[in-house]
């Protein structure tokens, strides 16, 4: 069986929110949105340093403090990063827990309300 890649881990843990869909888009991109609305997209080669990573949107301050904490696992990300999106690597010692909270922050920013309270209800 082959081993689950980064791409793998970010398609289940966004296709897993109500509504999620995936598309190609830019050079074969996989793009997440809700309602056509894009919450998430893997960089992949994308980015400069050739390393798997995850762009999603992130509350107002979020970026800053993240990439000023911690440079190795953050980066602001090309074109959509002057808009507050963030970028986080997806390879070594990816905390998966911590990418599924940034993911699903990401997916409430952009969601239909009556989708994000469908992911608050219990059960």
């Amino acid at each position: 069986m082959a081993e689950e890649t980064p791409l793998d881990r970010l398609r289940a843990l966004c296709l897993a929110l109500p509504e999620a869909t995936e598309k190609l888009t830019w050079e074969e991109t996989p793009t997440f949105r809700v309602r056509d609305k894009i919450f998430a997209m893997y960089a992949g080669d994308r980015q400069r340093s050739g390393r798997p990573a995850l762009w999603c949107k992130a509350p107002l301050g979020a970026q800053a403090a993240l990439v000023g904490g911690s440079p190795d696992l953050f980066f602001v990300p090309p074109y959509v990063g002057v808009r507050g999106w963030l970028g986080v690597y997806l390879d070594g010692a990816a905390d998966w827990d911590g990418i599924a909270d940034l993911i699903a922050e990401s997916y409430r920013m952009t969601a239909p309300k009556r989708l994000v309270r469908a992911l608050d209800r219990p059960g």
